[in-house]
């Protein structure tokens, strides 16, 4: 409820000024007009009662403005609080609009403006107190003076109390805007990471296509026996490269349907596939391991598994007839080194270096504190080299 009632305030600052010096006023007018009809009134006469509206309606006027203004406006009931009081007119109740005007300085604007006001203040009610009575007594003068700084330190304080909200609601719009910020940030970066794994998919799974797709081509008349094992071949996968699409894919679903399940991300435990598949592929492959294989997080067998696919797909794409390839993978106590190389054309191969898939191997390895080392071999052929840290210190720099 206090909240609505807040924001309507902020809305229409206008009308809530009217509603709250509605009463000020009224009350302001009732004890003129009591004064005007009282005997001090008639001793006055019509005159004195014309004058003292006038400075009424000049002290509480300008309050109308105290919130776009308070400087200007508490200069102006300052300075006509001082010609009354220069004139000899008694004090009025609207003289009340100085400390209105004081509390709106010191809610509003710099704490040296706000002791400038309190002074102003404080000086005005000595010169009213004095004139009021030729023997002031100090209790009383104390008590209103108690009176006016407590006005003070509540526009004091209103003023803190406003820069503190102010400063939550810009903590809130930065807090706001680094959520967004973040949010964009981790899209990119899962947009990048499908990215990667479609276009090892993809490629991977085209070339052995493509290769199959020759081999049959050139068989279909010789041998259509093994024409139609090729055919096999490439409808496997296809249909294993259409699951993976499908998987990956799956993810970026927010309907809230269920998504079917699909094959699992490959690991380790399938380079023998991987490597029966390229080999079916035409291209002579063998794969050696060395050391004791350790337990790997599923992000990095995927790492690996993916730089393995990647390197031999481009002996597929690059490495030209009759080449063949070797996958070594070496458990350290540290590390896990990995290095696939092929005896194709190497340097000789048009576009190999430098291609997006290598990128993406690289990005892969970083993600795990590791490198990759992709360059042709002397005297032929292409050697790629990855070294990833496992164990606890690969699980560290991952973290």
């Amino acid at each position: 409820m206090f909240g609505r009632l807040r924001a309507r305030s902020r809305r229409h600052p206008g009308v809530v000024d009217v509603l709250w010096l509605a009463p000020f006023v009224l009350a302001c007018l009732g004890t003129l007009f009591m004064i005007a009809f009282s005997s001090e009134g008639h001793q006055s006469g019509l005159w004195g009662f014309w004058a003292y509206l006038v400075m009424g309606l000049v002290l509480v006027g300008p309050l109308f403005w105290r919130r776009s203004r308070p400087l200007t406006v508490f200069a102006i009931v300052s300075v006509a609080s001082f010609g009354q009081w220069l004139a000899g007119m008694d004090p009025l109740p609207f003289n009340v609009a100085v400390l209105v005007a004081m509390y709106a300085v010191a809610s509003l604007r710099s704490l040296p403006w706000a002791v400038a006001a309190g002074l102003v203040a404080e000086l005005g009610l000595a010169l009213s107190f004095g004139r009021i009575t030729t023997d002031p007594d100090p209790g009383t003068f104390a008590s209103a003076s108690v009176f006016v700084v407590a006005i003070w330190i509540a526009g004091i304080y209103a003023n803190t109390r406003r820069r503190y909200l102010e400063s939550l609601e810009e903590r809130a719009e930065r807090a706001e805007h680094e959520r967004d910020q973040q949010a964009r940030l981790a899209a990119a970066a899962e947009r990048a990471r499908i990215a990667r794994e479609l276009h090892d998919v993809v490629a991977h799974n085209v070339s052995v296509i493509i290769v199959q797709a020759d081999g049959a081509s050139y068989a279909i008349d010789s041998d259509p026996e093994q024409a139609r094992m090729a055919m096999q071949a490439i409808a496997a996968t296809g249909r294993q490269a259409l699951a993976e699409m499908r998987r990956m894919v799956g993810v970026l679903r927010t309907d809230g349907v269920a998504v079917e399940e699909y094959a699992p991300q490959p690991s380790l435990s399938q380079l023998d596939e991987l490597v029966a598949q390229v080999r079916s592929s035409g291209l002579p492959v063998d794969l050696r391991v060395v050391g004791v294989p350790q337990e790997l997080p599923e992000g990095e067998q995927l790492t690996v598994y993916r730089i393995v696919q990647e390197a031999l797909t481009n002996t597929l794409k690059h490495g030209g007839p009759g080449a063949s390839a070797l996958v070594e993978m070496e458990y350290g106590l540290r590390e896990l080194f990995l290095r696939v190389t092929d005896d194709g054309r190497g340097a000789a191969a048009a576009g190999r270096p430098g291609g997006h898939g290598l990128v993406g191997m690289r990005e892969r390895a970083a993600m795990f504190g590791g490198s990759i080392e992709a360059r042709p071999r002397l005297g032929g052929g292409f050697q790629v080299t990855a070294r990833l840290p496992i164990g606890e210190t690969g699980r560290s720099r991952a973290a």
